[in-house]
């Protein structure tokens, strides 16, 4: 189901409830009532087309429409990207910790294999953490560099050498796979650990875990669908421009 403007808000998250964290990125609250989309989307003011494309990439992976993403200014993706980076780290990854603990706690004859699941996760944690510090500190603030200088058409000598020194293009050789790591710990869990007489909280473990990893693949598919691509023709006209 394709997500469109006339449809109502409340509609679309009774349809996909994993929509949920990805609304709320945009600042959309809940007690929207009959409201459509477009109706919810002005009234935040949030950017309609932008909120179609994101939503309905989400809801299907091979929907990713790079055309029409491309025109969304570089400013808009990075301020989503962060919201995302802020729902992983302050909401999604203390969620699954504290399920976690609840198991430790509450499995005393498996406490010593499942703690190996709490280290595995810990690890993650740190890797996703430091994934997302890397292109908060040095990505996001020169795409955007390079998206204010080809709003100007110009560029500087400094500029220049940042492009010649570490492109886009790098970043995304160097472009960490977060997502491999939670099929493993999956994978664990559901072949190896002793049976859990606390199913209901390990199943619920594995159910975040697939969501996150959900989530983490849609970010991942903006980043490299369109984001990289996005700034990688930025730089090429920038350097055609300082070569003139």
């Amino acid at each position: 189901m394709n997500i469109t403007p006339d449809m109502k808000m409340a509609d679309v998250l009774f349809h996909n409830y994993t929509l949920l964290p990805v609304v709320s990125r945009f600042n959309i609250k809940l007690g929207f009532g009959d409201k459509t989309v477009s109706e919810v989307c002005r009234n935040s003011d949030v950017n309609l087309d932008f909120f179609l494309e994101i939503t309905n990439s989400y809801v299907d992976e091979d929907y990713i429409p790079q055309k029409e993403l491309n025109t969304f200014p570089v400013s808009l993706i990075v301020q989503y990207l962060k919201k995302t980076h802020q729902y992983y780290l302050e909401e999604k990854i203390p969620e699954i910790e504290r399920n976690i603990q609840r198991v430790l706690d509450a499995e005393k004859t498996i406490n010593d294999k499942f703690s190996l699941v709490e280290n595995f996760f810990t690890e993650y944690k740190q890797e996703l953490t430091n994934h997302i510090n890397r292109e908060e500190a040095n990505v996001h603030p020169y795409v955007l560099e390079i998206e204010a200088a080809a709003i100007k058409n110009e560029i500087n000598k400094s500029l220049h050498s940042k492009i010649r020194k570490y492109s886009i293009n790098d970043f995304a050789s160097e472009h960490d796979n977060v997502e491999e790591k939670l099929f493993d710990l999956k994978n664990i869990i559901i072949k190896y650990l002793p049976p859990c007489n606390s199913s209901g909280l390990c199943n619920s473990i594995l159910i975040e875990l697939f969501r996150l990893e959900k989530d983490l693949n849609a970010h991942a598919n903006l980043e490299d669908k369109v984001l990289i691509p996005k700034v990688a023709a930025m730089e090429e006209k920038l350097l055609a421009l300082y070569k003139a």
